[in-house]
């Protein structure tokens, strides 16, 4: 993501920051990329994949939200990686490393609450509501191409890292293609 991109970006968000200096998320659709930011400036980078089904507000479409978000819950902390969740409960399994007919929920959730209320946040398109996370998975193969229903899919290791300096309230910025 070039450097204008990125200001604009830092602009919008500095409103909702509630320190200058705190780290903040992006998610550049365009390039399949999150983007650890802090003050307009890229600390971490991580392929990232987005909805395959391209992007969009409305629930059920499986399509990823845009705009601005924040992390409102963590999960899984401590499981081991390859830990599959279902509807955002530890099974207490972990995964084969073999079965990839499914994109199974592993490893750690970043749950997200969108803020832009008729954007992100609201009747019929509410992210929180429509289970937007962000999560590890068992088809890594395809991680930095479209992959999943809607949320922000990491390989293991990656959302590992990010789970351990992300925080309740951090910012999340997912942004359009152009």
């Amino acid at each position: 993501m070039e450097n204008p991109r990125l200001s604009r970006i830092y602009q919008r968000l500095q409103k909702f920051l509630r320190d200058p200096g705190e780290l903040f998320l992006v998610e550049s659709i365009e390039t399949q990329t999150l983007l650890v930011c802090k003050e307009g400036a890229v600390v971490e980078r991580y392929d990232a994949s987005t909805s395959r089904f391209g992007n969009g507000i409305r629930e059920n479409s499986f399509k990823t939200p845009l705009g601005i978000h924040r992390i409102k819950g963590k999960i899984g902390s401590g499981a081991p990686a390859g830990r599959i969740f279902k509807e955002r409960i530890d099974t207490g399994i972990n995964w084969d490393y073999r079965s990839i007919d499914i994109n199974l929920i592993l490893t750690r959730i970043l749950r997200l609450e969108g803020i832009e209320e008729g954007i992100n946040r609201g009747a019929g398109v509410d992210s929180y509501e429509r289970c937007i996370y962000i999560h590890g998975t068992n088809r890594e193969d395809l991680v930095g191409a479209p992959l999943s229903h809607g949320c922000l899919v990491l390989r293991n290791q990656d959302i590992v890292r990010l789970f351990e300096i992300a925080s309740e309230g951090m910012l999340v910025y997912i942004d359009p293609p152009p």
